[in-house]
């Protein structure tokens, strides 16, 4: 194949990514012991962000350049590809969009690599660069590979359900402000990708309400996107919330008449989230 497609864990991508695609993953720390995710599973991450445990310190490791290379070169003689699109988690909440790049400059001489920044997280990354993933398989050119990416992140929404915004806080991924005033009214927020960036988006007293208007949120973006021509397909991402999750895929299934999948958050992602995280992503699958 003339293309490969490599990505990292915010991609949520359940094993088995396929011979076109590389998943680099992405690094936790806990109580000062850095491993990646593959290492630093969901159950110590969760353990470690309980309030009983609060003390240990818990947060995220940006993935090094040369991890990235040696994803690159390892793509290059597995598949022999002589181009691959590195497709990434926003740039506006990880510096791993910046280290694939010095990577990919790096590698120059070796292999072209287009980097891109999805501007997201979970599965509307994931989405894309599997498709795109099958269509270099499939003997896709580098153009082909790279718009199709394009069109699979665009239109896509993403909405997180959290417990409280102070792990968000803590880890810099969202204003003080916001946080300290979403403590102050004991709120239980939704939170959005919006511009790369993840944002407040509404303010909901109980999380019996909360999880209703996060359907009500999804369904209408669903109707607008089946109203322009699309597919919609959904996902629903959880930490520590598997029951809750099951069941909230279920209700929105029925109503929408979709088959979500349920896919655990990357331990990278629930540092920021907090045990309780559940998330809807809604992408065009045309």
């Amino acid at each position: 194949m003339d293309v490969a497609l490599v990505t990292d864990s915010a991609s949520c991508l359940p094993p088995g990514a396929g011979r076109a695609l590389s998943v680099v993953p992405l690094h936790v720390m806990v109580a000062g012991r850095r491993g990646d995710t593959r290492e630093v599973g969901h159950a110590e991450v969760v353990e470690a962000l309980r309030p009983a445990t609060h003390r240990v310190s818990v947060s995220t490791s940006r993935v090094s350049p040369g991890e990235f290379v040696e994803a690159y070169r390892e793509l290059v003689g597995r598949t022999g590809c002589r181009s691959v699109v590195s497709v990434h988690l926003s740039g506006g909440v990880s510096g791993t969009v910046e280290a694939a790049r010095l990577a990919a400059a790096e590698v120059a001489d070796e292999v072209d690599v287009r980097v891109l920044d999805s501007r997201t997280v979970g599965m509307t990354l994931g989405w894309a660069a599997q498709d795109a993933a099958a269509l270099a398989a499939d003997g896709g050119s580098l153009a082909e590979v790279e718009a199709l990416v394009h069109r699979r992140l665009a239109g896509a929404r993403a909405w997180f359900y959290v417990d409280t915004l102070e792990h968000l806080r803590r880890g810099g991924r969202l204003g003080r402000s916001q946080a300290v005033l979403g403590s102050a009214l004991a709120i239980k927020p939704l939170l959005t990708v919006a511009d790369g960036e993840v944002v407040l988006a509404e303010r909901v007293r109980t999380r019996g309400k909360a999880l209703a208007r996060l359907e009500t949120l999804v369904a209408d973006a669903v109707e607008r996107m089946r109203a322009g021509g699309g597919r919609p397909r959904l996902a629903v991402h959880e930490l520590d919330a598997q029951e809750a999750a099951a069941g909230l895929a279920g209700r929105l299934g029925e109503r929408l008449g979709l088959d979500p999948l349920v896919l655990p958050l990357d331990p990278s992602l629930g540092v920021h989230t907090g045990p309780g995280t559940l998330g809807v992503v809604v992408a065009d699958a045309g």
